[in-house]
């Protein structure tokens, strides 16, 4: 099936953007890799007689470290992401996610800023990006706010984001030299049934661990239960702990039956997944 018939504009700058979302009012949508939009609009879920493409404005594809942060444009490619330097010297753990979306024509052509706004259930990014401690910047003209990554999804499809505001960067803190990140994941229709990411902070005191799962609701969702419950652990007790935690998260997760599984094998795969995350970040401390 073919879209409806559309206008394609393709903007120089934020400004100019702006300008034509606001001519065409209630007609007119941001466009950034395409490879999701795309899909509604031939499906004629979505309609719009405007696509407004951000791909040439600078700025929003350049990854640099900023202080204490990783700062990501929000039109970076996947594919950029998992060779950029600084994202493989500072975050190797989502270097590794990005190699790893759907397909190579979607890594090359999607974008991390439009596979977050677009907040499609079975995405990769978003529970690691919140494991991280992420945060999106979202600009209308002159005003600027930032959402974490954790709060700004809200929903299946439904994000924080106001119709006239752009994402313009991703704000990754830099972990600690101590920290490590790992995200698993398992799916056969080259997106997740289930993901969860997981890190660990040695140096941090009280919370060391962070747990979010993904894709096997409508957003993802921190395991707080699981997170403090681990931190509590003496290191003897701490596998005994897991399997435990684990199993009770498993069970009381809000899990959707859908195309990618049942909800009962959607919670065994996040039991499963979370004792694995774990235990691999629990290995790479011991000699």
């Amino acid at each position: 099936m073919l879209p409806h018939p559309f206008s394609y504009h393709r903007p120089e700058s934020l400004d100019e953007a702006f300008e034509l979302f606001d001519r065409y009012d209630g007609d007119a949508t941001f466009y950034a890799g395409g490879t999701e939009l795309l899909l509604a609009l031939k499906a004629r879920v979505l309609r719009y007689g405007h696509l407004i493409d951000l791909k040439r404005i600078p700025g929003l594809s350049s990854v640099r470290e900023e202080g204490e942060h990783v700062v990501i444009g929000a039109l970076s490619s996947h594919y950029r992401l998992s060779t950029d330097p600084v994202v493989r010297r500072h975050l190797p753990a989502y270097a590794a996610l990005s190699d790893n979306v759907a397909n190579i024509r979607v890594r090359v052509s999607g974008t991390i800023g439009g596979n977050l706004c677009f907040a499609e259930p079975h995405a990769d990014p978003p529970a690691l990006l919140a494991a991280m401690g992420a945060s999106v910047v979202l600009q209308s003209g002159e005003a600027y706010r930032q959402i974490a990554v954790g709060e700004f999804i809200e929903s299946e499809f439904t994000t924080a984001r106001a119709d006239r505001e752009i994402m313009t960067e991703i704000r990754v803190p830099r972990p600690p030299a101590d920290a490590k990140f790992v995200f698993k994941s398992f799916g056969h229709l080259e997106r997740p049934a289930v993901s969860v990411a997981a890190g660990y902070c040695p140096s941090e005191q009280g919370e060391r661990f962070r747990l979010w799962v993904g894709a096997i609701a409508e957003r993802p969702l921190r395991l707080v239960d699981v997170e403090r419950a681990l931190d509590e652990a003496g290191s003897a007790e701490l596998e005994d702990v897991l399997e435990t935690a684990a199993a009770r998260a498993a069970e009381e997760l809000p899990a959707l039956s859908d195309l990618h599984g049942g909800a009962d094998y959607k919670r065994a795969l996040a039991q499963t997944f979370i004792c694995r995350a774990v235990r691999e970040l629990i290995m790479r401390e011991r000699p």
